[in-house]
């Protein structure tokens, strides 16, 4: 896990202790910035104990792309699907929380943004789940008011689900569902 393919002055590797508080700094800024609806606590939990989600646990991993000394994007994989409510029961038992590694936490700080870094980052966190004992599936969600969200993840994922006519987050928030093919 070396340097992203468009620019040597990136390295995207597995997060370590001293990436924490940049990890959850971007993070943050992502849900202020990005999403306008800020930090919420049943939706956020992992972003305040990053250690113990993600570093501690040998089923979940937090990749980190630094530039400069700062964390500049993030992508996570957790065991787990959606959960119903708010999605709806069929799509939480086709991904069950066991058998299935979760995509959480790709954000590209805005500046940083068409360097591949997600794109290599969606690579390794699926990598992961590909040589992780017990998973089957490959799945995320995405809010597509996000510039370049809908577009990106349509190159690399297969929609499951369109939620935006449900409204399953509430007023403002546009969710997809998708699922990646497991790498062999």
């Amino acid at each position: 896990m070396t340097d992203a393919p468009d620019n040597p002055s990136y390295t995207v590797r597995p997060a370590s202790p001293a990436d924490v508080e940049g990890a959850r700094r971007l993070m943050l800024d992502t849900f202020y910035r990005e999403f306008d609806y800020g930090y919420v606590p049943a939706w956020h939990r992992d972003v305040v104990d990053i250690t113990a989600t993600y570093l501690d646990n040998p089923r979940h991993l937090l990749l980190v792309a630094v530039h400069d000394g700062e964390v500049v994007a993030t992508t996570g994989v957790r065991s787990g699907g959606p959960v119903h409510p708010p999605h709806p029961r069929w799509l939480a038992e086709r991904y069950p929380p066991v058998t299935t590694a979760q995509l959480v936490r790709v954000y590209v700080r805005p500046e940083h943004r068409r360097h591949g870094l997600a794109r290599k980052l969606v690579r390794q966190a699926c990598a992961f789940a590909a040589t992780t004992p017990g998973y089957d599936s490959i799945y995320l969600h995405t809010n597509v008011n996000v510039e370049g969200a809908e577009a990106f993840w349509r190159s690399v994922a297969k929609e499951v689900f369109d939620a935006r006519a449900t409204g399953e987050h509430g007023a403002g928030v546009a969710t997809v569902h998708f699922e990646i093919p497991m790498p062999h």
